[in-house]
């Protein structure tokens, strides 16, 4: 009867500790995870299909994950890997898409996903683009500043980069596209 009690503590603080944890990494990283409507997320599976035949898309600030389940679930041939530093969205998003693979496999199925998606740890800014065909961005103007250089030094040629609000500085877009969501958003999608 004793961990009967003891179990709402426990999960008050495991909310609390994770809580914290976005909270202090949001404030160092100057923006929060921020889901993706689904009418932006559909714009940006638009742009990836565009890209021929099999790809790697690196999705920086992956977040909770949605934008990129959806990437793969709708992008044949296309592998994506999501760089995330917060540890609580990425375990999140890493849980989700193992539980997608894996209970399809449980029914004897293949999962589309499998292979196909990961979420690690890593720093943006550190991290190497040169293999990758695409790259997703939902950051801030900061971040977008920070990254125009070494997606200039890294990117191979005809690499596209798939920006959600914010746009790179000093760069033309091949494209702006303006979400019919209530935001009006933009993504801007440009070529390297």
């Amino acid at each position: 009867m004793f961990i009967f009690q003891f179990i709402p503590w426990l999960i008050a603080v495991v909310t609390l500790i994770s809580v914290v944890s976005i909270v202090l990494v949001s404030w160092k990283n100057g923006i929060s995870p921020m889901p993706t409507s689904s009418l932006v997320r559909q714009t940006v599976i638009q742009e990836v299909n565009r890209i021929p035949g099999y790809g790697d898309v690196i999705e920086a600030g992956s977040g909770w994950g949605t934008l990129a389940l959806d990437v793969v679930r709708h992008c044949p041939g296309k592998r994506l890997t999501g760089i995330e530093n917060s540890i609580v969205p990425l375990w999140a998003s890493q849980w989700i898409a193992f539980l997608s693979v894996h209970f399809r496999r449980a029914k004897g199925k293949r999962h589309s996903l499998e292979g196909r998606l990961r979420f690690i740890r890593g720093n943006i800014y550190t991290i190497s683009y040169e293999h990758a065909d695409c790259v997703i961005c939902y950051l801030f103007p900061g971040a977008m500043n920070r990254l125009m250089d070494k997606f200039s030094r890294e990117l191979p040629p005809g690499a596209k980069v798939i920006s959600v609000c914010f746009a790179l500085p000093g760069k033309v877009p091949l494209r702006t596209i303006t979400c019919r969501d209530t935001l009006r958003t933009k993504v801007y999608v440009y070529t390297f």
